[in-house]
């Protein structure tokens, strides 16, 4: 017998058992976007972006005459649950002060 085998004793046997780490994956980001009308204030907007988004006057601002001008801008980007639920925020807001602003989410 050899002398590792006497110090396992019989019927013993080494084994390694290695981890194998989980790979995770980065979460799915989604572009958060008000879209232009014609109906709601602009005021109204930079509103929103400073409440709902926390940008500063000048940011919202910017935004708010991207929209404008462009037809839809983008607020911010986030994880799934984040911009699902700026979406409703935003959308409830909009609809309590009879505003008829669209938000709305796409994946990035």
């Amino acid at each position: 017998m050899q002398d590792d085998d006497r110090r396992r004793g019989p019927g013993r046997s080494t084994a390694v058992i290695t981890r194998t780490k989980p790979k995770t994956k980065k979460p799915s980001l989604y572009r958060v976007l008000i879209l232009n009308d014609d109906y709601t204030p602009m005021e109204f907007v930079v509103h929103i972006l400073e409440r709902f988004f926390q940008k500063d006057r000048e940011a919202a601002t910017r935004i708010m005459l991207h929209v404008h001008n462009h037809g839809v801008g983008e607020c911010g980007v986030y994880t799934f649950e984040v911009a699902e639920t700026k979406v409703t925020q935003v959308m409830d807001f909009a609809r309590q002060h009879q505003h008829p602003l669209q938000c709305v989410m796409e994946k990035k």
